[in-house]
C-alpha cells in the first residue's frame, strides 16, 4: 500500500524507493517499503523541466546521498528489531514504459553492490487505476549481468554470448498479502448485514437496483480504450527509435566497408610497389603502415538496441492484451451486420 500510494502521488513523476525484508527459504519476503528524498535537479532559465525532473528521479537509486540514506534508515530499523535487510528498490511506470537504462543501472548497481538476489517492483499507475492492480517484480539475468559488467556489446560479442533483448530482465513471480496484525484487525471488524436482492418489477427499474447478473449494455460498447491509443503511439515512438538504432549501425557498416576497401587498395598497391622494388634489389617497405594511415570506425553500442526492443515487446503485449477484448465485440458486429459473407 506505501509503494501504491507513493506512486500515486508523485505521478506522472517517476517515484521511487527502496525495500527491506529477508530471504527465506529462497523466498524473497518484503515487509515494508520507504521512499527516497526529493532531490531538486538545478533549474534552466528560472524553471524546471519535467523531463529532467522525472529523469532525475528515475536515477534516484543510485545516488551517494540516497545510498546514505538506506543505510542509516536500515540502521534504525534494526535498533528497533524489525527486518532490516535491503531487497531491492521500487519504481513507478505509465503505461509499461519502465524498460530504460535508468531502469537498467539502477537494478545493476543493487545487484552488484548488495546482492544478486535483490528485485524491482513496478508499479504501473495508469493501468492500476483500470480496476486491476499492476505489480511485478524483475530481476536482471546473469547472463546481462556479465554482459553489462565487460561493457561489450558489439556484434561479435552479442553472437558468442547469443545475448537476447528476452534476456535482459526475468520477471518473477509475484504474491501480495496482508500482514498478520492487519489479516486480525480485519477479522474484528463487524460484518455489514447482507440485503436481499430483490427482483426488479419492470425493466425501467433495472439502473436503480443494480445486480452482476441484471441485463447492461455497458459491455457491448465498441469505443476503443484511451489505454489502447496511448500505448500504440508509445508503441510507435519506441519502433521509430528502433528504426534510428538501425540506420546508425547501417551506417557504421557502410562506412566500415568503404575504410576496409580503401585498406585493401593501399595493401594491393604496396605489395606491387615491394614486388618491383625486390626485382631491383632494394629493401621493402612496411606494409603495415596502414593501421597508422587509416582509422576504422568504432562499432556504435548494441545496449540501447537491446532495451528498445525489450521495451518494444512489452507494449505489443500490452496492446495484445487491450485489444484482446475489443476484437470479439468488432467480430460480433461484423457477423450482425454482414451475415450473408460469414460462413
Amino acid at each position: 500500500m506505501k509503494i501504491i500510494k507513493h506512486c500515486s502521488q508523485t505521478f506522472p513523476t517517476t517515484a521511487t524507493g527502496f525495500i527491506v525484508g529477508m530471504d527465506v527459504k529462497s523466498t524473497l519476503e518484503i515487509t515494508n517499503s520507504f521512499p527516497f528524498p526529493t532531490i531538486e535537479p538545478p533549474a534552466t532559465d528560472g524553471h524546471h523541466d519535467s523531463n529532467a525532473l522525472s529523469n532525475h528521479a528515475a536515477a534516484a537509486p543510485r545516488h551517494k546521498a540516497n545510498t546514505a540514506y538506506q543505510n542509516e534508515m536500515i540502521r534504525k530499523l534494526r535498533e528497533v528489531n524489525v527486518d532490516a535487510n535491503n531487497v531491492g528498490w521500487y519504481t513507478s511506470a505509465n503505461l509499461g514504459n519502465f524498460v530504460n537504462m535508468n531502469m537498467i543501472e539502477n537494478q545493476y548497481h543493487y545487484q552488484k553492490e548488495l546482492n544478486e538476489r535483490t528485485v524491482a517492483i513496478v508499479h504501473d499507475v495508469s493501468r492500476s487505476s483500470q480496476g486491476s492492480l499492476s505489480l511485478r517484480a524483475f530481476r536482471l539475468s546473469p547472463a546481462f549481468m556479465l554482459a553489462y559488467k565487460e561493457n561489450k556489446f558489439t556484434t561479435e560479442s552479442l553472437q558468442k554470448s547469443s545475448l537476447r533483448y528476452q534476456d535482459i530482465l526475468l520477471e518473477l513471480p509475484l504474491e501480495i498479502h496482508n500482514s498478520h496484525l492487519l489479516t486480525s484487525f480485519l477479522h474484528t471488524l463487524p460484518a455489514a448485514p447482507k440485503s436481499p436482492a430483490g427482483i426488479p418489477p419492470s425493466l425501467s427499474e433495472i439502473p436503480a437496483h443494480p445486480s452482476p447478473l441484471n441485463p447492461n449494455f455497458s459491455h457491448l460498447s465498441l469505443s476503443i480504450d484511451p489505454f489502447l491509443s496511448a500505448t500504440a503511439d508509445a508503441l510507435l515512438d519506441s519502433i521509430e527509435t528502433h528504426h534510428t538504432e538501425l540506420a546508425n549501425h547501417q551506417y557504421y557498416q557502410r562506412s566500415l566497408a568503404r575504410e576496409q576497401a580503401k585498406i585493401t587498395a593501399w595493401q594491393q598497391k604496396r605489395k606491387a610497389e615491394n614486388a618491383s622494388r625486390a626485382l631491383t634489389k632494394q629493401s621493402p617497405l612496411p606494409e603495415d603502415e596502414w593501421q597508422r594511415l587509416f582509422k576504422l570506425p568504432q562499432e556504435p553500442g548494441r545496449l540501447e538496441f537491446l532495451v528498445n526492443g525489450r521495451q518494444v515487446e512489452q507494449y505489443a503485449r500490452q496492446v495484445d492484451g487491450f485489444v484482446a477484448g475489443v476484437t470479439g465485440k468488432m467480430f460480433a458486429v461484423r457477423g450482425n451486420l454482414l451475415p450473408e459473407k460469414m460462413e
